[in-house]
């Protein structure tokens, strides 16, 4: 009988080294069959070049791996799926013409005599991995008509068509909902009964804590260590991650509320949310919770006249304003950074210069029209300075930079205007816990400074570490209004839920 090994994965001595950068020095992995291993450190430590290496994106590479005991050494994707490692990707890799049948199946269609493709066969199989995953969905239907959610989660089924018995999940639950969630550790779980390894990349610190049995650290391309979860406590892991520990991760900022900024009355959308009243106060930060779906995007998205609402009221500084577009929320004196940064927020083939400077070009040119690229580059550097951008240059692309110094662009685009009411959807979506931790502290500073702040935010620490106060949205209806000391999760919990 064989003797099965011990490891079904092994990473040893793995050393990548693009132009002028050294991504990865003398890195190991090694992953047990049947368990879940988080794989962690902040943006830019390596586990993406780590990950592209194990499924045959870059073959070329120094170290050893290894597969159920034995060497190998992929040249592509399709090696490493052949012998049984897949890739859940953080950008969706889905083909939006075709439908969600032939997007699983894609380059493995059911044929008949490797022929014709058996379309029959193909429409049934992806009918019982969609069940699998709790989607209630028609095969046939286009991937351009599914919500970003949804295609996360057929993402997830294409995965387990592969029958792989090493499965990559890269930030996984970043754009599905709480119950999606839930029904995704239900499919881990399943997965582990049968001996599938999972190796899981999250930001998430609740989600590692729940659901890994062991972690491995990366740090600034090197490896750190191996633990079991169980050993580790949220600010151990946070150490070894960044280096040292981070003290007061939310900053208990000085308290001084001025006069009334933006008021909302019975704001009114259909289909999107109804009744929402709220006022935000100079230095106060009130947050906004919710489900995914319950309105709260579309809510800061009106009242920042991306879209249109039905009904009710805006009053800026005591006065009641009609809000059509973004140009008029900016002029009044309100920003908004969008949750998706790269779609809305950000050009990424452009510099960190011309990101920041090209909706603020009245700031850098005269009555001639003429940018004035003195003026451009001091205040540009001075933003890099105040909000600790981690960039060579100003003339860095923007597509090079790190998810967290990415988010401080659009952040410091926003700032340049100098507004009074600073919205931020998602601020820290998707970025490490370093990068968190700094744009805590900006907020907070944001606040002190004097100005109306709003977060909407899907992590439940953030906004009770973040809010003074707190709006809670159920199907588009305000439920409940906590302060920062009666606030906690169990009541917020009960409010987003219809409580």
């Amino acid at each position: 009988m064989e003797k099965k090994a011990e490891y079904i994965l092994g990473m040893k001595g793995i050393t990548k080294t693009f132009p002028g950068v050294n991504a990865l020095s003398n890195v190991e992995l090694k992953i047990k069959p049947g368990t879940v291993h988080a794989l962690m450190g902040e943006n830019g430590a390596g586990k993406s070049t780590l990950m592209k290496i194990l499924i045959g994106m870059y073959p070329e590479y120094e170290g050893e791996i290894f597969y159920n005991g034995n060497k190998v050494q992929f040249k592509d994707i399709k090696q490493a799926l052949d012998i049984g490692i897949s890739m859940i990707h953080q950008e969706l890799t889905s083909i939006e013409h075709m439908t969600i049948a032939e997007n699983i199946f894609l380059g493995k269609e059911p044929a008949f005599k490797k022929v014709w493709i058996n379309e029959k066969a193909m429409i049934g199989k992806t009918k019982e991995l969609l069940d699998r995953v709790g989607l209630n969905l028609d095969p046939k239907t286009l991937m351009k008509n599914l919500s970003v959610s949804e295609k996360q989660m057929v993402e997830i089924a294409k995965a387990i068509s592969y029958d792989s018995k090493v499965i990559i999940m890269d930030e996984p639950t970043s754009a599905i909902t709480d119950r999606e969630v839930d029904q995704l550790f239900t499919i881990i779980h399943e997965l582990k009964k049968n001996d599938v390894a999972i190796i899981y990349i999250s930001h998430k610190m609740d989600e590692i804590f729940k659901i890994s049995d062991e972690i491995t650290v990366l740090r600034d391309g090197k490896y750190i260590g191996t633990y079991k979860t169980e050993q580790l406590t949220i600010d151990q892991l946070v150490a070894q991650m960044v280096g040292r520990e981070l003290t007061d991760l939310f900053p208990q900022k000085k308290k001084v509320l001025g006069e009334e900024v933006l008021r909302v009355k019975g704001l009114k959308k259909a289909n999107a949310y109804r009744d929402i009243s709220f006022h935000v106060r100079s230095g106060e930060i009130v947050g906004i919770a919710g489900l995914m779906g319950a309105g709260r995007t579309e809510v800061v998205n009106s009242i920042f006249g991306l879209e249109s609402y039905d009904e009710g009221e805006i009053e800026f500084k005591g006065k009641q304003v009609k809000i059509k577009s973004p140009a008029d929320a900016i002029n009044l004196g309100i920003s908004l950074v969008s949750e998706d940064r790269k779609r809305f927020g950000l050009v990424l083939p452009l510099s960190v210069r011309e990101n920041m400077t090209l909706p603020n070009l009245h700031l850098i040119s005269g009555f001639s029209q003429l940018v004035s690229k003195r003026k451009e580059k001091n205040i540009v550097n001075e933003m890099i300075q105040e909000l600790s951008i981690k960039t060579p240059t100003g003339e860095q692309l923007v597509k090079n930079l790190s998810g967290g110094n990415q988010q401080k662009i659009v952040i410091a685009k926003s700032l340049l205007r100098d507004p009074d009411v600073i919205i931020l959807d998602e601020p820290t979506r998707g970025i490490d816990i370093g990068a968190k931790s700094e744009i805590y502290h900006l907020i907070s500073e944001l606040a002190e400074a004097g100005k109306a702040v709003i977060v909407v935010s899907s992590e439940l620490p953030e906004i009770l570490g973040l809010s003074d106060r707190i709006l809670v949205l159920h199907e588009g209806r305000l439920t409940g209004e906590l302060s920062k000391e009666e606030a906690d999760q169990e009541k917020i919990m009960r409010l987003a839920v219809g409580g």
